[in-house]
C-alpha cells in the first residue's frame, strides 16, 4: 500500500495520475499548504524540503519518497510500468523527465507566481517568465508533431508533463498556436486513469484526514 501526501498542485497530481495508470493501491492523506501543514516538524521528517507530493511504501519498510519525478521513477520501477528497460528507450523518457524537472515546472512556477501572486506587478518578471514558458511549451509541441507521445509510447514522460502544461493559462500563456500540443492535452485528457488521478485529493473530510494524518506520524514515531 502506497501513502500519498499530497495536494491539488500540478507537482501532485503527477503522481496521483501515476497512481492510477499502473493500479497500486494506495491511500490519500490531503495535506493543507494554506495552514502550512507542509512545514511542520512531523511532515519534514518524510520531505527536508517542506513540500508535497510524498509518498510512503508502506510494503517496503515504510520507504519514503519525496521529489515529484523521483516518486514517478520510483513506482514505475515497483511497477514495472511506462518506464523502459532498454536503456535507450529508458534515456529518452528521462530526458523529457528532466525537461520538465528543470525547466517547464519551474518556469510556470515563477510565471504563476509573477501573473498571478506576487503584491507588486513587474511587467518585465512577468514578461520573461510568461515567454519561456511559451518557448518550453513550444519546445513539447515540435516533438508532438512527430510523436504521439514525449519519449514513443506513453510513459512518465507524458505524466510529468501533462498536469504543467495543461495549466497554461494560469500562468497566461496561450496554446493556440501549438496544435500537436493541444491534440496530445486532450488525448491525455480523455484517459479514464488520468481523470481519477485530476480528481486527488478529494474535497477534504476534516474528521478522517486527520485521523491519516496522524496514522502517518505513527510511522515516524
Amino acid at each position: 500500500m502506497i501513502r500519498l501526501l499530497t495536494a491539488a498542485t500540478p507537482n501532485g497530481h503527477k503522481v496521483s495520475i501515476m497512481l492510477e495508470e499502473v493500479g497500486l493501491p494506495y491511500e490519500v492523506v490531503p495535506i493543507d499548504l494554506g495552514a502550512k501543514e507542509q512545514k511542520q516538524d512531523w511532515f519534514l521528517r518524510l520531505n527536508p524540503v517542506g513540500r508535497v507530493p510524498v509518498i510512503v511504501d508502506r510494503d517496503n519498510e515504510d520507504f519514503a519518497v519525496f521529489e515529484s519525478g523521483a516518486i514517478l521513477v520510483y513506482l514505475a520501477e515497483k511497477s514495472q510500468q511506462l518506464l523502459p528497460s532498454d536503456s535507450n528507450g529508458r534515456s529518452t523518457v528521462m530526458q523529457w523527465l528532466m525537461f520538465q524537472m528543470g525547466g517547464l515546472g519551474p518556469m510556470m512556477g515563477q510565471a504563476n507566481v509573477f501573473f498571478r501572486y506576487a503584491p507588486e506587478k513587474i511587467e518585465y518578471a512577468i514578461g520573461r517568465y510568461q515567454r519561456e514558458v511559451s518557448r518550453l511549451l513550444g519546445v513539447l509541441d515540435q516533438r508532438l508533431a512527430t510523436h504521439e507521445y514525449l519519449a514513443g509510447a506513453y510513459s512518465i514522460a507524458d505524466i510529468a508533463c501533462f498536469p504543467w502544461a495543461r495549466s497554461h493559462a494560469w500562468s497566461g500563456v496561450s496554446v493556440d498556436e501549438f496544435e500537436h500540443l493541444r491534440r496530445w492535452l486532450k488525448a491525455l485528457e480523455s484517459r479514464p486513469a488520468v481523470q481519477r488521478g485530476l480528481a486527488v485529493p478529494a474535497p477534504p473530510v476534516a474528521a478522517s484526514d486527520q485521523a491519516r494524518i496522524q496514522g502517518v506520524q505513527g510511522i515516524l514515531a
